[in-house]
């Protein structure tokens, strides 16, 4: 199978995003290469927070600080954003994941992923 393309753009933006939930003491962030895996995403970026308030302002933070860029974006969709469980953001190339702890172990992303090259920033 062909090496899928380089994508630096969402590559940059999945790292930024990664950052953001750092800045908001976000744990276990990983970021894994979807290139070639999935049709809707080149990275996701999977994180948790230790309370559903803690997603939301995780959440929060990535949404204000990428709207404030010099090229501002926004999240094509997000849900889960009232409940703080599992929050998704939609930036087009790249998925955040991001969940109260005990439901990211439940839904186990990151098994399902297994085979995805990845890069753990926290």
């Amino acid at each position: 199978m062909p090496k899928p393309a380089e994508n630096p753009k969402a590559r940059e933006l999945a790292r930024r995003i990664g950052d953001l939930l750092l800045d908001k003491k976000a744990t276990d962030v990983v970021i894994l290469d979807m290139r070639g895996m999935t049709s809707y995403a080149d990275y996701i970026v999977i994180a948790s927070g230790e309370s559903d308030r803690q997603v939301s302002a995780m959440a929060e933070n990535v949404q204000v600080q990428l709207k404030q860029e010099q090229q501002p974006l926004r999240p094509i969709s997000t849900e889960g954003l009232e409940t703080g469980q599992w929050v998704l953001l939609d930036y087009d190339d790249v998925v955040a994941h991001l969940f109260n702890g005990e439901v990211r172990a439940f839904y186990d992303l990151d098994g399902l992923w297994a085979d995805a090259p990845r890069v753990k920033l926290s």
